[in-house]
């Protein structure tokens, strides 16, 4: 079994896939929105790792927009290397390098470094913390959304990841929770991309019972494999693309695990 981890990949996990869920975090935790309520105008953001990666969001004071066009002040934080970016987004102590004026600066200490603070929080929670009911429903959800973007980085950029992809013929798979939660994933060419669900029947459905499945088999406090044995993990359709998925999936838990 694969189980080093690619600093690149990892940047890539952290970049696209951790800070991409920024903008559910807005829409779920009233914190995080009256922290962005304060904003006097839009923020772009741009997130990059020399001669590498990056990634742009655009703040606002209603919410976050990955990857839409630059609007009001402009900051980028640099990065001198994958490593160096993985260290900063994981709160190991270093600092990244700060390119913005000082309505750039305001932003970057009063909104942007409150609202990665609290997003680490519910991506990491306390067993404290997953005692209060709403908290925990946040919590998971927004694991989910990370872990289902991360599964497009992974399948792109990991060795491992790659292979799996190669398997995979073109349809779309979802992935739900219940009857209340779906995401889903267009495979293109051994390409995963994160598309807007439809009314469209997918080619294959990997479906929790509940978010607490949910939870627990991404942050490894279950395994996938006993869930399904036990129904609490449903899988629908053609067959292939959930293996292939699954196998992505197990690489993401290592990357989110660092």
């Amino acid at each position: 079994m694969l189980t080093e981890i690619d600093d690149r990949v990892l940047a890539a996990v952290n970049l696209h896939a951790v800070l991409g869920a920024l903008p559910r975090l807005v829409e779920l935790v009233p914190a995080a929105a009256a922290t962005l309520a304060t904003l006097p105008g839009p923020v772009t953001l741009t997130a990059r790792i020399a001669a590498g990666d990056r990634a742009r969001y655009v703040f606002d004071d209603d919410g976050v927009v990955a990857g839409a066009e630059p609007r009001g002040t402009r900051v980028t934080l640099l990065f001198t290397s994958p490593g160096h970016a993985n260290a900063v987004l994981s709160g190991a102590g270093s600092s990244p390098i700060p390119v913005a004026g000082p309505g750039g600066i305001r932003f970057l200490t009063k909104v942007f470094t409150p609202l990665t603070d609290l997003l680490s929080r519910y991506l990491q929670p306390t067993d404290a913390d997953l005692e209060d009911p709403e908290f925990a429903d946040a919590s998971r959800m927004l694991l989910l959304d990370v872990a289902v973007s991360a599964i497009t980085v992974v399948a792109e950029h990991d060795r491992s990841g790659r292979f799996s992809a190669g398997q995979m013929t073109d349809g779309d798979l979802d992935i739900t929770v219940g009857d209340s939660l779906r995401h889903r994933l267009r495979i293109r060419d051994h390409h995963l991309t994160r598309v807007a669900v439809t009314d469209d029947p997918p080619r294959a459905v990997f479906g929790f019972v509940d978010l607490r499945t949910a939870g627990d088999v991404l942050t490894g406090r279950e395994s996938a494999l006993a869930c399904v044995g036990d129904g609490r993990i449903a899988i629908r359709g053609y067959v292939p693309l959930v293996d292939n998925t699954s196998r992505i999936l197990d690489r993401v838990g290592h990357y989110l695990g660092k």
